[in-house]
């Protein structure tokens, strides 16, 4: 049982990373649009509620990626419009991914501190 939540977590984000990879190779779309489009078909998806069955079937294959991150704010809206009403469009989506905002500003603020950037010749 264990394999194949494995085998799944892996075919669905190795799928993630092909489809990103392919449009790297064969479009003029830049890294950072790709990764913009992933969190707002995250969001998209999570909003009319397709991506929730996708996490349920791949686990972190489906959450971990930008996609997964686009489907929390989604839900965190959600669920704050539920709890909050017209304010939770406001505060939803950041109080629901607060812990992984954090994260990333501490390990950037780590980077930063510990190794120089080298400029681009």
């Amino acid at each position: 049982m264990d394999f194949m939540m494995y085998l799944k977590a892996f075919l669905v984000g190795g799928a993630f990373c092909v489809i990103a990879q392919i449009l790297i190779d064969k479009t003029k779309l830049t890294p950072a649009r790709i990764l913009v489009a992933y969190v707002v078909c995250g969001v998209i998806l999570g909003g009319i509620g397709v991506y929730k069955p996708l996490i349920d079937f791949a686990g972190c294959g489906a959450a971990t990626p930008l996609t997964g991150f686009g489907y929390l704010i989604a839900d965190g809206v959600k669920s704050a419009v539920d709890e909050k009403g017209l304010l939770g469009v406001l505060t939803g989506g950041l109080s629901a991914s607060a812990a992984g905002i954090c994260a990333a500003l501490f390990f950037g603020l780590l980077a930063a501190v510990f190794f120089r950037g080298k400029r681009k010749k």
